[in-house]
């Protein structure tokens, strides 16, 4: 038994989306501010906390509804006759969980609770778990009461004086305002049965829940227990390190645990739970309980001893009198003890040639590995627990002996784990975590009992060290109307590319770079290695604005760009795609300077089958700007930029002439050529600069250029540009790179303002290849 996937409505800015998991591991990626966190907590306020609903946890855009529903009863209160309350008017408003679990035929009695018919055989079973008036008409007679007593009151109250004087705000105004004070009295969640026969595929990536039919009963009593185990770690583990306090107190949600502040304290949890010999003794615990004793006597005789001075004293003042209790001194030891303090937990440290032992405290190892020792003996923890590892059984039914029947399944949700953990880190925790949550010998790979774990994660690193079937990637989506706001879309990533090469090269691809695609609000795709270097540097000087935008650069080269397509539609990521015109003859393919009125073609797939798709070397040169974009949605557009004509002077004296550079080095050149003559430095500026001395017109320089550019060291030439010792960095982005970044710095302004986001903390453009 496993989930299949979940549908979540009406949840923050899910509004209705679904999520499929995979049967172990699944991990949520997506830019900042995307609904990650909101997918988890939804899962956890659902399945284990339901009393932590807060009014926050609805969609905004649903609350112009429910403050409707006030109103609408407030009207019918007012009208003799008119139809009472009822619960279809809370339909579509509040949140809602449907659980579709994937059940085999022998895991039928698990479920059976929960079957919609008695003629179900097993494979997909659903069951909705919906935020719902506990009874309606109690709701109904309270907000009524309430809102006619405060406008009572302020019919009462003398008039406003003054001409500043404003009239008060009473409890309640509104529902909203009524149900942030009293939700948890008048609302619960329930649950009810689904029909797999009547659930649909999402459209366009919008879930599409089927309706309960009318008169629909709750099941009773608590339908998940026993059958599901749900244990969490959240982002705020609140690890300390030397210089931070270690008395700050948790402030997290509703009854929801934080993670332990100190490894010390993960420690003591874990030794109650398993391994407390004074908590249900068995027989290997006797020499520990024995010793104890031992100790507890001896210590009992030393601290009577010890006090026997001081409490004749005491006597010598009247008590104890004839009928007093007596004072004595005693003590009651627990193991546990011995970790209630700083250095409960330390470190041993090697030095060759030293015979003593060197240790620290826990708080002076790193944070990271406290992170991650806290993490996983967390996970340890869940997993020993469900399986009632040593003294968990027996404090569950002490004295039974009876074999213990642990949930089906265990579902563990991780937030964040690469809080602290440096990049490697992190990769082997996402790669081993999952084998922690089987290590028992009545798991590992066997599927009677099943762990599915649910990771959200901004790491490119825990996402380059998954596979690709794993991911969820959540994109954001503006506003779909008036009064709505902007909401979320969940992609399974396994869903892309057909298996097939285009799958295979970019699996491949993403695998020996950085998954930054996955978190960034843009992406640039760039040539080769010169681009790679200089991109960056001329949003650096000359694009402040998009410099703070959370943007991608991955060198992809112009051949291969076009196999990202699928991914970057798939993901809505706004592109813009920067590469070489690539110019061949038509017949034999052969690279060939790019000139107009030759019958050249480009060899550039990018180019010729995605944008501005067009082969013709002529018809790219006089290419419009709205050719060169395709717009999909409202958010999402991609743009490509290649080298285009130029008119220069190739000499101080003469009149400018058109050029077509061919490369992004030719172009940088010819749309430098001021400062290119005035540098000094070997190497390919040398050469460059040699090349503009000695032309004579625009076919020698264009021509000098091309065949020097055929076996330039290309990177080793932006390096050396960007180490010029001028104040102010002298080179300026080609015309075609400076119109692709302007359009794409446009499109990010603009996306900000259809989402009504609030900002964000400013991200930089990082190369994705290091």
């Amino acid at each position: 038994m496993h989930i299949r996937f979940v549908e979540i409505q009406n949840y923050r800015k899910l509004k209705s989306i679904r999520i499929d998991l995979t049967p172990q591991t699944t991990v949520f990626v997506g830019a900042n501010n995307s609904g990650k966190t909101s997918a988890i907590a939804a899962l956890r306020h659902f399945l284990k906390y339901q009393g932590a609903f807060t009014t926050n946890d609805f969609t905004l855009s649903n609350w112009a509804r429910i403050n409707k529903i006030g109103t609408d009863w407030e009207a019918q209160a007012s009208q003799p006759g008119s139809p009472g309350p009822s619960a279809a008017d809370w339909t579509g408003v509040l949140p809602s969980l449907d659980l579709w679990l994937q059940v085999e035929d022998h895991e039928i009695h698990y479920v059976s609770h929960l079957l919609p018919t008695l003629d179900w055989e097993g494979g997909l079973l659903g069951v909705r778990l919906r935020l719902e008036p506990k009874n309606v008409e109690e709701l109904y007679k309270e907000f009524l009461s309430a809102i006619r007593k405060a406008k009572e009151t302020l019919k009462a109250a003398p008039p406003a004086q003054g001409p500043d004087s404003r009239p008060v705000a009473l409890w309640p105004e509104t529902m909203r305002d009524f149900l942030d004070r009293y939700l948890g009295t008048f609302l619960t969640v329930r649950a009810y049965s689904l029909d797999p026969a009547r659930q649909r595929v999402p459209e366009k990536g919008v879930a599409i829940p089927q309706p309960l039919p009318t008169g629909s009963e709750p099941i009773d009593g608590e339908p998940l227990k026993g059958l599901i185990r749900i244990d969490l770690i959240n982002a705020q583990r609140d690890l300390a390190d030397t210089g931070g306090s270690t008395d700050r107190s948790d402030d997290g949600e509703h009854r929801e645990p934080r993670g332990m502040r100190r490894l010390s304290a993960q420690l003591r949890s874990y030794y109650d739970a398993h391994l407390d010999p004074q908590a249900a003794p068995e027989p290997s615990d006797l020499d520990a309980l024995r010793a104890i004793q031992e100790a507890q006597t001896a210590f009992d005789a030393r601290l009577n001893t010890g006090f026997s001075a001081a409490l004749k004293e005491v006597e010598k003042l009247g008590y104890p009198g004839d009928t007093d209790p007596k004072l004595t001194i005693a003590t009651k030891l627990r193991l546990t003890d011995g970790l209630n303090h700083d250095a409960a937990v330390q470190y041993d440290v090697v030095s060759p040639g030293v015979p003593e032992t060197l240790r620290l405290p826990e708080d002076y190892n790193g944070l990271g590995y406290q992170n991650l020792i806290c993490m996983v003996f967390r996970l340890m923890s869940f997993r020993d627990s469900w399986m009632q590892v040593g003294k968990a059984l027996k404090k569950a039914s002490p004295g039974s002996g009876d074999a213990f029947f642990p949930p089906p399944l265990h579902l563990v949700l991780v937030e964040e784990p690469e809080a602290h953990l440096h990049a490697q880190v992190q990769q082997v925790f996402i790669r081993k975590a999952y084998d922690v949550l089987r290590a028992h010998d009545k798991l590992g790979s066997s599927t009677r009992l099943s762990t599915q774990m649910v990771v959200s994660t901004h790491s490119s690193h825990v996402a380059h060290e998954c596979e690709f079937f794993r991911l969820r990637y959540f994109r954001r989506l503006p506003p779909s109307g008036a009064g709505e706001v902007p909401i979320t879309t969940v992609i399974n990533l396994s869903e892309v590319f057909g298996a097939g090469e285009t799958e295979r090269f970019v699996t491949r691809y993403l695998k020996a770079t950085h998954c930054d695609l996955f978190f960034a609000d843009a992406a640039v795709l760039v040539e080769g290695p010169a681009e790679r270097i200089l991109v960056p540097q001329f949003v650096r000087e000359y694009f402040p604005e998009l410099h703070q935008s959370y943007v991608t650069l991955l060198e992809i080269g112009g051949s291969h760009a076009h196999r990202l397509r699928l991914l970057i539609e798939k993901l809505g990521l706004t592109t813009l795609v920067i590469t070489d015109l690539d110019a061949a003859e038509a017949l034999g393919g052969r690279a060939q300077l790019p000139e107009r009125g030759k019958g050249l073609v480009t060899r550039n797939a990018t180019l010729k089958t995605w944008l501005p798709n067009i082969e013709s070397l002529d018809e790219l040169l006089d290419a419009r700007d709205d050719q060169k974009v395709r717009r999909y949605d409202q958010l999402f557009s991609v743009r490509v930029a290649y080298q285009c004509p130029l008119r220069v002077h190739v000499d101080q004296t003469g009149s400018p002439i058109e050029v077509a550079p061919s490369t992004f080095e030719d172009a940088l050149v010819f749309g430098n050529m001021s400062a290119f003559r005035a540098l000094t430095g070997d190497g390919l500026i040398g050469k460059f600069r040699d090349a503009i001395d000695s032309s004579d017109g625009r076919t020698r320089v264009a021509q000098a250029m091309f065949e020097l550019l055929k076996k330039a060291k290309k990177a080793e030439f932006a390096l050396d540009l960007l180490d010029l010792k001028q104040e102010r960095w002298p080179i300026e982005p080609p015309a075609y790179i400076r119109e692709g970044l302007e359009w794409l710095q446009t499109q990010l302004r603009r996306r900000q303002q259809e989402l009504l986001a609030p900002s964000e903390p400013p991200g930089i453009l990082a190369s994705a290849v290091t």
